[in-house]
């Protein structure tokens, strides 16, 4: 795993399939998704790296159910007795409560999708069985009032979270940069693309100068510029 610095309270953890965030208050630490299942103990090395205790992260926020940003999620928490949150809608899933729905793939989606799958450890990942449930416009105790965005589409109860005071958005998978360009894009893999592009809509209607992505480099100046161009460039809502 790299762990890369983008701001002095702010690191990037990136995982062999995705990549969370690590947010530093004072002395308290808040996880933004936690990677696949066996990343637990390497996030608490990181953060025993960076001069915490793993203990200092209080809560872990998870953007969305799916195994590359919520399979250390248990593992880690019980390393650091951290709090769980995500959105009611996903929250049953990563309880093991109902089955999460499979992406529906376009065509030239379905060779990427494979290869991204085979890059995830085997397996069910660890459930959380205490989850605190938020909701869309709920404001989270870090970041000086860290704002949840509801964004539906990549799964049911995917969320972003905006930092208005500090001018950082994590997107989870409602966005994405390409490996390829860097060029942002609206993600891949979505339950329902129509509210997927809908939501990437509405985050780029969000005030920002740093934007963080489950996949690909964050766009670290005038975010919301490049995330409205990328925005104005998909077709239009039938």
């Amino acid at each position: 795993m790299d762990v890369i610095e983008l701001l002095p309270r702010l690191h990037l953890l990136r995982f062999p399939v995705g990549q969370a965030y690590l947010w530093r208050d004072g002395d308290e630490l808040t996880l933004v998704d936690a990677g696949p299942a066996g990343s637990g103990a390497i996030v608490a090395e990181a953060v025993t790296a960076l001069g915490h205790a793993p203990g200092a992260v209080r809560r872990i926020v998870l953007t969305h159910f799916h195994a590359d940003h919520a399979g250390g999620a248990a593992e880690f928490a019980a390393l650091a007795g951290a709090e769980i949150l995500a959105h009611a809608a996903d929250a049953v899933v990563l309880r093991g409560e109902v089955p999460g729905p499979p992406p529906v793939l376009e065509d030239w989606e379905r060779p990427l999708h494979a290869a991204a799958q085979q890059r995830l450890p085997p397996g069910e990942f660890a459930r959380p069985t205490r989850i605190t449930e938020v909701a869309d416009e709920d404001v989270l105790e870090f970041g000086d009032g860290a704002r949840v965005a509801h964004a539906p589409g990549h799964t049911d109860g995917s969320i972003a979270v905006q930092l208005p005071g500090h001018g950082v958005l994590f997107t989870g998978d409602s966005a994405a940069a390409s490996p390829v360009d860097g060029a942002v894009l609206p993600g891949v893999f979505h339950l329902d693309r129509p509210r997927a592009l809908a939501s990437f809509r509405r985050l780029a209607d969000l005030e920002t100068d740093m934007a963080c992505f489950g996949h690909g480099d964050p766009v670290t100046a005038r975010a919301s510029a490049v995330l409205r161009k990328a925005a104005d460039d998909l077709p239009a809502p039938q």
